[in-house]
């Protein structure tokens, strides 16, 4: 239980323990008389609904109104709520003496119990009883009904994965009871394109050889809410564009929420190589090499080996088996490695 955690050298927190015995904390949380406390009128009230809701990242970066049909439970207009016709009493709920809840131990951590109340589930926390000829005939003494309701989901622009977007009022309605909430959870779906990191977002920006040595002048991708992004580089004669190298683009990632600022667009460099085999014609390479820089100079040796390699080679094949930590393998002790069953001493 995190209580009684003291792995970070704290003693145990009040606030959980109470919290969990008897559901309100000393820096003012929830209230003694119920998960959702009390509300305005003396009524508590009832649980949340929380649901996942999967959003793409153009709906997170242009923001997004749904419109959705809602499924749920309202008091019953016929009986308002009581479960029972029109003048008829009922008797009180013999397994709760009347009470709508009974009392029981509940266990929160090993060794520990506390006393809790929940509903009755014999009269399903109403505290009475109908008898059959005196169940409301709409809500069949179940005191509520179904419905559906057309509800509104608003997802601002630059909202994130994880936000949760409070409906009040909209759950479940239970008599005696503020209805609760429903919660939706942003789950932001993974995209084919971008990456996004709290405002900013990143891409790779593909090039062909020739364009990372003599640059290009051409719209490199298209954004979240469809707009073409052009670039044109280089800005100064001679510059290039290595593998992996990183250019920012301000002001081009995502929107932040309450404000029309905007966060950075990362380009990642990745650079298309020809293929084996693009040109034959020995002269074009030979014109390639005379615009190029001329390479470093010669390695001079007093024995040369000219030797056959392989163009196919894996980095993991690199000191596999060894047990040398450089190649990632795991170390083992020599020791413990030769060592074997010893002999009994006679």
């Amino acid at each position: 239980m995190a209580a009684f955690d003291r792995s970070q050298g704290t003693g145990p927190d009040m606030d959980n323990i109470l919290r969990e015995m008897f559901g309100f904390s000393m820096g003012g949380g929830a209230s003694p008389f119920g998960p959702g406390g009390m509300k305005d009128g003396g009524k508590r009230k009832g649980p949340d609904e929380e649901k996942v809701y999967e959003v793409s990242l153009e709906e997170l970066y242009k923001g997004k109104t749904v419109k959705f049909a809602s499924t749920k439970n309202v008091l019953c207009p016929t009986c308002d709520g009581s479960g029972g016709k029109d003048k008829a009493k009922p008797s009180a709920c013999s397994v709760c003496s009347g009470k709508g809840v009974v009392t029981g131990l509940r266990q929160i951590a090993p060794g520990l119990v506390t006393q809790s109340t929940m509903p009755c589930s014999n009269c399903e926390g109403a505290g009475q009883i109908w008898k059959e000829k005196d169940k409301c005939k709409k809500c069949k003494g179940k005191r509520v009904i179904q419905t559906k309701k057309m509800l509104e989901l608003y997802i601002p622009p630059g909202a994130r994965e994880g936000e949760r977007i409070v409906l009040s009022g909209e759950a479940d309605q239970r008599p005696e009871m503020e209805p609760g909430d429903v919660v939706f959870v942003l789950q932001e779906k993974e995209h084919e394109s971008f990456r996004r990191a709290g405002p900013d977002l990143m891409a790779d920006l593909e090039i062909t050889l020739a364009e990372a040595l003599t640059g290009f002048d051409r719209v490199v991708l298209k954004h979240l809410d469809g707009r073409g992004i052009q670039m044109k580089y280089p800005q100064e004669p001679g510059q290039i564009l290595r593998p992996e190298q990183v250019l920012k683009i301000p002001g081009e990632g995502m929107p932040l929420k309450r404000s029309d600022a905007k966060g950075d667009l990362y380009l990642m460099v990745k650079i298309e190589f020809p293929p084996d085999g693009w040109t034959k014609d020995e002269t074009v390479a030979e014109k390639i090499k005379a615009v190029l820089p001329d390479p470093e100079p010669p390695i001079e040796a007093d024995i040369v080996d000219e030797v056959e390699f392989s163009q196919d080679a894996d980095l993991e094949d690199f000191g596999a088996g060894s047990g040398d930590p450089r190649s990632g393998a795991e170390w083992q002790d020599d020791d413990e490695e030769h060592e074997g069953p010893q002999c009994a001493q006679q």
